[in-house]
């Protein structure tokens, strides 16, 4: 594997001749081309650097040890410094190991990210309106963009279903695993006798695909229109705004009516076609995937869960990689730092153990 450092090293200084070269330089448009394809390559260039120091204070460490006698007290010092870079080098091929992994494309992208209320009526409406929230303040934290699709609001409060996209800097690599069935258990407001509810919410996360990655042919399409319903101002309820699409040869079907416009409707339900497309095409491809959209958010049932929010206990538990915080109030609040990083974690180990046994 470390093979590949010295030609990484080159490209690198490659780039950074380019970046400074004149001719690029006065284009706006190369020059951000070129410190991207630069950032990318950046961390494992710092390591092997680093590396490199390591390996040479290690040279010069063992070539003092082995001039001091034996039993010197100086040699004891030389000794214990030999132990300490041995064990940064070791830590730093470790972390290279990890960055040159093959990287996700899909990682770099958008996301569409669809909540629904699964069981638990009302109380469920209630807790995807709880984690619309939870995903938003994390990407307000992140300094990622955030615009609803569409929405359908009940009375009471919450979301029956809220479909959303957020767009920022690799907004798909941190938010690729609350994909799944989201569980929480705690005393509903309308609960006179003060017992515990369980109900579940489904969330799906999407890369948000670019007309490069998905080919939609017009011919595929059927764009039904009618009238909307619900609240959203004097002309909705009153023109054939609402937009219902259909992609034939999938029976993917996405209605969008939050929007007055038609054609603005037709635009945001198009988008969300193209993700689910783009998510489909995925599965097909890596079978350690879903292989369609239903398998990754479940059916919603309270058996199905990948995360647990007890507010008795305050406590949030992801049941995939068992680790349980006690910060609830804090995780609601976008705080999902903690999480995120332990399944990131977990996925890097899993992907070295199968590179290891390849």
């Amino acid at each position: 594997m470390f093979e590949r450092l010295d030609e990484i090293e080159r490209k690198y200084a490659a780039l950074e001749a380019r970046r400074d070269s004149p001719e690029v330089a006065s284009d706006h448009v190369e020059v951000t081309k070129t410190v991207r394809a630069m950032k990318e390559i950046a961390p494992i260039v710092e390591k092997v650097r680093e590396r490199r120091r390591v390996e040479e204070e290690l040279a010069g460490a063992q070539q003092l040890a082995d001039t001091l006698p034996a039993g010197d007290e100086l040699q004891a010092m030389a000794l214990s410094e030999l132990e300490e870079l041995r064990t940064r080098k070791a830590a730093l091929e470790e972390e290279l190991r990890v960055l040159l992994l093959p990287k996700d494309p899909v990682d770099s992208k958008n996301v569409v990210l669809e909540i629904r209320a699964g069981t638990g009526g009302d109380e469920a409406a209630l807790f995807a309106g709880d984690l619309f929230r939870m995903y938003s303040r994390y990407a307000e934290r992140q300094g990622w963009k955030i615009e609803i699709l569409s929405s359908n609001a009940p009375d009471m409060g919450g979301f029956k279903e809220v479909i959303f996209s957020i767009s920022g800097e690799r907004v798909y690599s941190q938010l690729k695993f609350e994909s799944g069935t989201h569980r929480v258990q705690r005393v509903p407001a309308t609960e006179s006798q003060g017992r515990i509810h369980t109900s579940t919410a489904t969330v799906a996360v999407l890369p948000e695909a670019e007309d490069v990655d998905v080919q939609i042919e017009p011919n595929d399409l059927q764009i039904d229109v009618y009238r909307s319903s619900g609240p959203g101002g004097q002309s909705v309820n009153t023109t054939d705004s609402a937009v219902r699409v259909t992609h034939k040869p999938t029976g993917v079907v996405v209605s969008m009516q939050d929007e007055k416009s038609q054609l603005q409707n037709r635009e945001k339900a198009l988008r969300v076609l193209r993700a689910r497309l783009f998510e489909r095409a995925q599965a097909e491809q890596q079978a350690e995937l879903a292989a369609d959209r239903r398998s990754q958010v479940g059916t919603g049932d309270r058996a199905e869960k990948i995360r647990t929010y007890n507010y008795g206990e305050r406590r949030v538990t992801d049941h995939r990689i068992k680790l349980t915080v006690h910060n609830l109030d804090q995780v609601l609040e976008g705080s999902l730092d903690e999480l995120t990083a332990a399944l990131q974690a977990d996925e890097k180990r899993r992907r070295l153990e199968a590179q290891a046994a390849a």
